[in-house]
């Protein structure tokens, strides 16, 4: 498949790690990059696309608002969740309104998607919200979600909304250029990956299920399971470095940045089937 092709992708989702929306040193939201996301994003809309927003940060935007380092119990982050879910919309909403677009906010549980019912409600939600012209902000419900209930980190989380939307379309925004070898932190001679034609256990092999982030909670290899749902539910993927929002638009163009890979449609694709294994 030729790059170009992605120009013609319809439905997108776009998934934010909290490493990409704070500052490293205070763990605080970098707004310039905010800004320039509300753009990025807002602009894809008026081409006439739809697209939703997963995005991590709740938990750390409620750490820096309290003071609070770092999380020790549950409760703790649940109600560091809390505290920053309604600030972090504050921000979205503040940013996505200067360009004249509205948002919404959407919580998720694993009930959302394992119960038959809810899951019918939650994708007619989504559907009338991109027939009012509205950008979904999606996250899962921390507040709420413990060990049993949760759908996981919001790699997963994003690749779970891709199949229920039947979007055609993931960016994984990452604090790396997308899939290598090896660790290239740690191995000067890990060579990356531009393309997967077919995601396979020689390159599960390759993932780290670590993250270099104080603020994050998925590796690569939560990146690999995302790739395995979203593409077997019949979407592209794509894993790219978020330094600079601003890429958006430039891997929409089709320009070789990051790893692609190509979708991989499985006749018989349920989702409940893939989180239990995952």
């Amino acid at each position: 498949m030729s790059r170009e092709e992605l120009k013609n992708r319809k439905r997108i989702v776009i998934k934010l790690g909290s490493s990409s929306l704070v500052h490293k040193e205070t763990g605080r939201l970098n707004l310039t990059k905010l800004e320039v996301l509300a753009r990025e994003v807002t602009d894809l809309h008026n081409q006439g696309k739809d697209v939703v927003l997963v995005s991590s940060g709740a938990i750390a935007v409620g750490r820096a608002a309290m003071g609070i380092k770092k999380c020790r119990t549950l409760q703790e982050k649940q109600a560091c969740a809390a505290i920053g879910q309604v600030k972090l919309m504050m921000i979205y909403q503040k940013f996505f309104s200067e360009y004249g677009q509205t948002t919404a906010q959407i919580l998720m549980t694993k009930d959302t998607v394992t119960d038959l019912e809810a899951k019918v409600h939650a994708r007619n939600t989504f559907e009338e919200l991109f027939q009012l012209g509205v950008i979904p902000i999606v996250n899962e419900n921390d507040t709420v979600s413990t060990y049993d209930i949760e759908i996981g980190d919001n790699d997963r989380v994003s690749a779970v909304v891709v199949a229920l939307i039947q979007a055609d379309l993931l960016l994984l925004m990452s604090d790396i250029d997308g899939l290598y070898t090896d660790d290239p932190h740690k191995n000067k001679n890990a060579k990356f990956i531009s393309q997967v034609n077919s995601l396979d256990d020689h390159f599960r092999a390759m993932a780290k299920d670590t993250t270099g982030s104080n603020y994050g909670t998925g590796g690569m290899a939560t990146k690999l399971v995302a790739a395995d749902i979203a593409t077997a539910s019949g979407a592209d993927m794509i894993i790219a470095n978020a330094s600079d929002f601003r890429i958006i638009h430039r891997l929409i163009d089709g320009e070789e940045l990051g790893t692609l890979f190509l979708s991989n449609p499985r006749e018989e694709f349920y989702l409940a089937d893939y989180l239990e294994r995952n």
